[in-house]
């Protein structure tokens, strides 16, 4: 049976809720790690891991405690790339699949973008989390447990 692993120190209110909700519902495993506590209602299927307050330290133990097959939720580039390479699916609290296709445009992108902003440029932060990411991600997160969960 594959495991949810949450990033849960920047994934959004909304997201966790969908996959709290989403656990239950399919009595799939679910961990939200995070270098602080993140509030998660009693349940049989999920609870929080909280790590030291170490650079990575959340991204650290997910990829130690992953297994093949299992889903990240993440939009740590670096993590979703180790995620990747240890066989694990990842998606994005905003829905989007990162694979072995479209991992390594997205970390050059990201790295492209922290030069300009180290240099002075100002290139602004990720938009809000709207209504439609919140469906999308909803979507994409049903579509893989059909496709994964018992």
């Amino acid at each position: 049976m594959p495991n949810l692993w949450v990033d849960a120190d920047a994934c959004p209110r909304i997201a966790r809720e969908i996959i709290v909700r989403a656990a239950e519902r399919t009595a799939t495993p679910t961990t939200f790690v995070a270098n602080h506590q993140v509030p998660l209602p009693p349940s049989k299927w999920v609870k929080g891991l909280t790590v030291s307050h170490g650079f990575d330290a959340a991204d650290d133990e997910i990829v130690d405690r992953l297994a093949e097959k299992d889903l990240v939720i993440t939009s740590d580039l670096p993590l979703a790339m180790a995620a990747i390479e240890r066989g694990a699916s990842v998606m994005t609290s905003r829905g989007e699949a990162l694979n072995e296709s479209n991992i390594r445009a997205r970390v050059q992108m990201r790295d492209f973008m922290e030069t300009l902003r180290a240099s002075g440029e100002h290139t602004g932060g990720p938009k809000g989390y709207s209504d439609v990411d919140r469906r999308e991600f909803a979507n994409a997160l049903d579509r893989w447990l059909a496709r994964n969960a018992p």
